[in-house]
Parts: structure tokens; C-alpha cells; sequence
């Protein structure tokens, strides 16, 4: 059940970070123009609001969904001692953190600065449910992994980071602001889109070179990992080549942000498969010990 809560924390997750982008994409992000109020009088939409309004509350509600889910993690966590107790409440705290800077969005009138950090605080938010559920990964024998491998799986996870990161750069400077009258950051469009094109061809350039060195090591998993994201990276970016050259269509810009979440899991897949060995804190609980009797030699006389 735990395990299962914590792979739910991660699909909700991710899910919100899509439906996020369904408001954003059909100009429903001053739907609900106030927070964390609706309107000034109403903590709900109203039929004045319309259509708009109710993309804008529904995303709001589904807060409370994820919410739920981590509420749950950490009830069936707590009777676990150290990493499995303190990743769900981090994954819980997460949620209503980004909350806040989703109701600063608002407030600032889709800053698209504001904007962007609330997209990363949802990839902050994933990565730390990714580490609750790896936490539950049953006990196995550990794989020794030479020190030396570990480097260049950070590489890649700081490549990623830095893709997502000028992404909501691209994004802020094209015309999906989640509002007509929404301000965008300033930056050149085509400029910037280039940025972030050469940090994914520096990306899948490191990913490759992950995946060859980690099969000359004779690392499986861990080169399965570099295989898996190298895979999503090609599919990420085939679909942000298309869009760009169509005119940025709604759905392949909100297939893009879902790939954005895709390729940030199999990141981690690939940093967790080069982990350094350690004792699996599923097996750590404060459940009371059985115990057996101690037998008693008998008297001899």
C-alpha cells in the first residue's frame, strides 16, 4: 500500500503539472482572477465566470486531490523510522508550497517569471515523490558501482535541470501567456528557443555518452536507465521541433509539457540506478520487535 500511495503521489503530481498547462493553453488563467478566493465574493466559480472559470476552479480543486494522496503517504510512512517518514512529509509540504506561488501567479497578473517557478516548483515536488517511491523499492542485493560513474549522471541531471528551467523561458516569451492580456518576459522568441535547443542536443549528447560508458562497465540497469531517457529525450524533442514549426498548437505544446515531466522522471531512473548502496529504510520500522524466548539451560545436578 505504501509503495502504491507513493506512485500515486507521482502520477498526481504530474498530472497536475498537465492540467496546469490545460489552463494555461485555453487563456483560463485569470479564470478564478483573485486567490485564494475565486472572485472577491465567492470561493467557488460562478456562471458569470464561464467556461474559463471553471477550467481555472477545476485545477484549483485537483490541488486538493494531490493533496489527499500525500496526506495518505504519510500516514501509512510514519511508522517507518528516518528516509521513508521524512520523504513523505517533504512530498506533503511540497504540495501546498507550490499551491502559494500558483495563487502569487494570480496575483501578479501570469507574471510569466512567476509563472515558470510555479512549473518548477511542480518538478521540485515530483522529484521528491520519485525519491519516496524509490525509498520502497524492496531490498536486493546492492550492484557495486564505480565512484567515478556517479559524475556523469549528475551531469545529466543538471543538463536536464538547466532544459527545464530555459523551457519556461521559451515559454515566457511565446504567445501562450494563459491570459490575452498577460505580459510576456522580454526575450526574443527565436533567441532563446535556441538556447534551449542547444541545451537539448547537449542533453542527448551526454545521454549517449552515459549509455556507452555505463554498457562498457557492464552497469545493465543503469545503462537500461540512460537507454529509457535517451529514448524519451528523441520523443521530447521531436514533438518541441513539430510544434515549433507549426506555430505552437495547443496539444503538442501540452503533449511537450507532459514530455517535459517524462524525461525528468527517467533523469532521476537514471541518478537513482548509480545511488551508492545503502540499507533500504522499508526495512526500518517502529513496530515492536517478536521477540522469542531465550531458552534456559537446565540445571544440572
Amino acid at each position: 500500500m505504501l509503495r502504491r500511495l507513493a506512485l500515486a503521489s507521482i502520477v498526481a503530481n504530474v498530472a497536475i503539472v498537465v492540467t496546469g498547462g490545460a489552463v494555461r493553453l485555453t487563456d483560463s488563467g485569470l479564470g478564478c482572477p483573485t486567490w485564494p478566493r475565486c472572485t472577491d465574493e465567492s470561493y467557488t466559480t460562478t456562471a458569470e465566470m464561464g467556461v474559463h472559470g471553471v477550467i481555472e476552479f477545476g485545477n484549483r480543486l485537483l490541488t486538493f486531490v494531490v493533496a489527499a494522496v500525500a496526506v495518505a503517504g504519510v500516514v501509512a510512512a510514519w511508522r517507518h523510522r528516518g528516509r521513508l517518514r521524512w520523504l513523505s512529509v517533504a512530498v506533503f509540504l511540497g504540495i501546498p508550497a507550490q499551491g502559494v506561488i500558483g495563487g502569487f501567479t494570480v496575483l501578479t497578473d501570469l507574471n510569466p517569471w512567476v509563472v515558470g517557478l510555479h512549473f518548477l516548483a511542480s518538478i521540485a515536488v515530483i522529484a521528491l515523490a520519485y525519491a519516496f517511491w524509490r525509498a520502497t523499492d524492496p531490498p536486493e542485493p546492492a550492484t557495486p558501482v564505480p565512484p567515478a560513474l556517479r559524475p556523469l549522471a549528475w551531469a545529466v541531471a543538471i543538463a536536464s535541470a538547466a532544459v527545464l528551467v530555459v523551457g519556461t523561458w521559451v515559454t515566457g516569451s511565446g504567445p501562450h501567456s494563459g491570459d490575452h492580456g498577460a505580459a510576456r518576459n522580454g526575450l526574443d522568441p527565436e533567441t532563446i528557443s535556441q538556447v534551449h535547443a542547444d541545451l537539448v542536443f547537449l542533453l542527448i549528447g551526454l545521454t549517449v555518452a552515459a549509455w556507452i560508458t555505463l554498457r562498457a562497465m557492464g552497469q545493465r540497469t543503469a545503462a537500461r536507465a540512460a537507454a529509457v531517457l535517451l529514448a524519451v529525450e528523441l520523443g521530447q524533442g521531436l514533438i518541441g521541433f513539430v510544434q515549433y514549426f507549426t506555430d505552437l498548437p495547443v496539444l503538442l505544446v501540452g503533449a511537450h509539457m507532459l514530455g517535459a515531466c517524462l524525461v525528468w522522471l527517467a533523469t532521476l531512473s537514471l541518478v537513482w540506478s548509480l545511488r551508492p548502496a545503502s540499507t533500504p529504510p522499508a526495512a526500518q520500522t517502529d513496530a515492536p520487535a517478536h521477540t522469542q524466548p531465550v531458552p534456559i539451560p537446565a540445571h544440572v545436578p
